[in-house]
């Protein structure tokens, strides 16, 4: 259903917050069954109040990407935090140190250069890091091959002095290439099985295995085929978007991320312009599907572009038809962006804005 919201100035981001506890929920009470933790990763909404969600509902922790987010969360009393995320160079390595002796923090290391900077961090300040080996899971943006490259390289740092293996960690994002359901379950049985191969090499070799850490959205939701994972990543699951949808994985019901814009000019027939653009929706695209949203109710509207502050719609003008000062609810591409894109987002509930809540970590991409 689509609300107009008129006491928020547009474009307005809103979460309604009826969805996002059932989708908190949902997840939950499934990795529960399958008895896989829950690390949420908080880039998706940036936002303490969303992650006290999360914990209440169960969750042992977060994930973060930068450890700019990380101080925030730390600040905020969050104690266990995993940063997915190389920690490269003296002035981030003093920062951790600091977040190391405040919180329980794990640490992702593929490099020798990272692991010695870590090894220093445990050795000074008397508390060893504790690390997870990062795998490449098929982006090849960053880990350690699995085979035999990824056994060496535990080898070579397991005899640095300041940090602790405690297991592997990794991110299949080529999931997202997938288009139906059995492709998708076929590909986290992949990254199962990979996973649980580099655990078996480790423990032949002597090294020490705890934690197995893997899991997108899509993996969390098919968490029946993770065999022999310990915990999971989700971040898009929260508030899901037009991705989602197209991959099969959630409806507009389940979309708890909007935005709220205005038609503010109406140039020619079958054409509307309104007040969102690339700056509130993000040029990103979505998976399987064209254009720059969904409007919420309005399947014969189409966003088909984006400028920095405009959104051009089309439609039939012969069945449809906007106003200048029509609202509309639109469901973005991709939900994880929206909020570093603000300072604050609207929580409603049926219709009504029940809350503001601060985004928290926006900016905090350092």
């Amino acid at each position: 259903m689509s609300y107009t919201y008129p006491e928020l100035p547009t474009p307005a981001v809103i979460v309604d917050l009826d969805i996002v506890e059932r989708n908190i929920a949902r997840l939950a009470a499934k990795l529960k069954a399958q008895g896989i933790a829950h690390r949420p990763h908080i880039k998706s909404t940036k936002s303490v109040y969303f992650a006290r969600k999360q914990l209440e509902a169960g969750a042992i922790g977060i994930t973060v990407a930068k450890l700019s987010e990380a101080e925030v969360f730390a600040e905020a009393g969050i104690d266990s935090i995993l940063v997915a995320y190389p920690i490269i160079g003296e002035d981030k390595l003093e920062r951790f140190a600091r977040l190391h002796l405040k919180a329980n923090m794990l640490a992702t290391v593929d490099s020798v250069q990272g692991a010695l900077g870590l090894s220093r961090v445990g050795e000074t300040t008397g508390k060893p890091v504790q690390v997870l080996i990062e795998i490449d899971g098929g982006l090849n943006r960053g880990g350690r091959q699995p085979g035999e490259d990824a056994v060496s390289f535990a080898r070579e740092i397991a005899v640095l002095p300041g940090i602790h293996i405690r297991g592997i960690m990794g991110y299949f994002g080529t999931i997202y290439g997938n288009k139906d359901e059995a492709s998708f379950r076929a590909a986290v049985r992949r990254e199962s099985e990979t996973m649980q191969a580099v655990k078996t090499s480790l423990l032949e070799a002597g090294i020490g295995v705890d934690i197995v850490s893997t899991g997108s959205s899509p993996a969390a939701l098919l968490c029946e085929e993770l065999s022999g994972v310990s915990e999971v990543r989700a971040g898009n699951y929260i508030l899901f978007d037009v991705s989602g949808v197209a991959m099969g994985f959630a409806t507009e019901e389940d979309c708890a991320l909007r935005v709220v814009a205005t038609v503010v000019s109406t140039p020619l027939p079958g054409r509307a312009t309104i007040d969102a653009g690339t700056k509130t929706l993000t040029s990103d695209k979505a998976h399987n599907r064209d254009g720059f949203g969904i409007v919420v109710g309005r399947p014969e509207l189409r966003i088909t572009g984006l400028n920095e502050e405009h959104g051009f719609l089309q439609f039939d003008p012969e069945t449809a038809s906007l106003a200048v000062g029509d609202r509309i609810e639109i469901i973005p591409n991709h939900s994880c962006v929206i909020p570093n894109l603000c300072d604050r987002i609207n929580g409603v509930r049926g219709g009504q804005v029940e809350r503001t809540i601060p985004v928290d970590a926006r900016g905090c991409n350092y």
